[in-house]
């Protein structure tokens, strides 16, 4: 007989990889680029699979062999659906067992706490949300856990207090997943924010009010090996997802939405994180669809449609005169429809560091403002920000087979930084045309070094 240990880890892999996980996993972009000749390879990202510390050292190597042919398996939603989960399998723990009501009205936060706790002390632990509605204030799911294997699986509602007032302990969170090993987060349920109260307490649309922070909806810090499928996410006080400081993410088949005009409600933000993946997913928001910010390495977004929103960014970076260090991003079959932006990189002036190795490739634009976009003199404040020398800087950036209509005047528009200008961008097969018929598209691009251009690029920059 297996040990116990060994089994679990075995069985985490095959229902993870059955339920969440693709086949492009291992070493992706083995393939992904022809080095150009007399080009510097460094420009280009490697590899996005799972990437070890000790594997670092033969990135250089892996440049030379790099080519533009690779075109990653889309995962078929419906085998997700068809799937059943292991859960039968390994025991449950209910949350009405412990107490909760599920009307949508009583706080059943108590609940899920004692519940959580029974799941995450247990050998084997799957905690199961039924198809009821149930209320909760800010919660922290706490780990380590006992078992090797933990799944939360949620089959009803989740709704956010719209008290403010049960937000003064934390008002940075309101579901925290933190220090969670081998976890799975999956189920056709939804949860939902709840947040029209804090929208119209935002200083972006009450003026009158100052500046604060509002909730993230779900936050998973310090996670590793985390699974996070067929959710519907809906309504966020300001996120919607989070993963902080985690290594070994795969979000799959969710959809996130809110409306057009919620403020600051991102759909997934990536901080300090390694090894992420975002794939067949939907997400309309009224802030960047996803946004990858400060410490993240090896970013894959997939298969992912956009919009409305602010699009797809990396950044901001370096706010403050902070550092900043973004690198090995991808994202690959991507639509954007009717977004602010559409692939964006953005960064403060004054700040330090890199955001470098980074490929745009395979994108669909229908009536996107700003389709593909750097600004280095990024400013989102109300009084001018100061000029300053020092810039993040941004190198290695490839932008291949995009195509669709812009809603701007300029559809290219690279507004890079003097004194840390932009190095090694590559625009291949372009074709961006305006969304008026009797309007042309354009493109400005200031302060770039190494700018090449491969087969038909539309509009040429200038």
């Amino acid at each position: 007989m297996l040990p116990r240990s060994l089994f679990l880890s075995l069985f985490f892999t095959l229902i993870s990889s059955s339920l969440c996980s693709s086949s492009f996993q291992d070493d992706p972009l083995a393939n992904f680029l022809d080095q150009a000749p007399g080009y510097d390879p460094s420009a280009y990202p490697s590899f996005f699979g799972t990437i070890h510390d000790d594997r670092n050292d033969d990135f250089e190597e892996r440049f030379a062999n790099l080519k533009m042919e690779y075109e990653p398996e889309i995962i078929d939603s419906m085998r997700y659906d068809q799937l059943g989960t292991p859960a039968t399998l390994l025991g449950e723990v209910n949350v009405d067992d412990y107490g909760a009501e599920g009307d949508g009205i009583t706080d059943d936060t108590e609940a899920f706490k004692k519940a959580w706790k029974e799941t995450c002390s247990s050998n084997v632990g799957v905690l199961v949300v039924p198809e009821k509605k149930y209320r909760l204030k800010p919660i922290t799911f706490s780990g380590p856990c006992k078992s090797d294997f933990v799944m939360l699986k949620i089959l009803g509602m989740i709704v956010a207090s719209n008290d403010r007032s049960d937000y003064a302990k934390d008002r940075r969170h309101w579901l925290l997943f933190n220090n969670i090993k081998n976890f799975i987060v999956e189920g056709q349920g939804t949860i939902d924010g709840n947040g029209k109260i804090w929208w119209k307490n935002s200083c972006k649309i009450n003026k009158t009010q100052p500046c604060t922070v509002a909730p993230t909806a779900v936050t998973f810090r310090r996670c590793e090996n985390l699974r996070v499928c067929g959710l519907n996410i809906k309504n966020a006080q300001q996120m919607h997802v989070r993963f902080e400081q985690s290594v070994d993410v795969q979000a799959f088949n969710v959809m996130l939405t809110a409306p057009e005009d919620s403020p600051n409600t991102d759909g997934i933000h990536v901080t300090g994180s390694q090894n992420v993946q975002i794939i067949s997913s939907v997400i309309r928001t009224g802030d960047d669809c996803i946004s990858i910010v400060n410490g993240s390495k090896n970013v894959q977004a997939l298969d992912v449609t956009c919009g409305p929103g602010h699009g797809i960014s990396i950044g901001s970076l370096g706010e403050g005169n902070s550092e900043a260090f973004v690198s090995n991003v991808m994202v690959n079959k991507a639509k954007l429809i009717g977004t602010t932006n559409g692939v964006r990189i953005k960064t403060w002036q004054g700040g330090s560091g890199y955001a470098k190795n980074i490929v745009f490739q395979n994108i669909i634009m229908e009536n996107v403002s700003n389709p593909i976009i750097i600004d280095q003199n990024y400013c989102d404040q109300d009084t001018p920000c100061e000029e300053q020398d020092s810039a993040v800087q941004i190198k290695g950036v490839v932008y291949k087979n995009i195509k669709g209509t812009s809603a701007s005047e300029m559809a290219i528009k690279f507004n890079c930084s003097s004194t840390f200008p932009c190095q090694g961008i590559v625009l291949q097969d372009i074709d961006l045309v305006s969304y008026e018929e009797d309007r042309e598209a354009n493109s400005t691009c200031m302060n770039v070094m190494e700018l090449e251009t491969r087969g038909r690029v539309s509009p040429t920059c200038s």
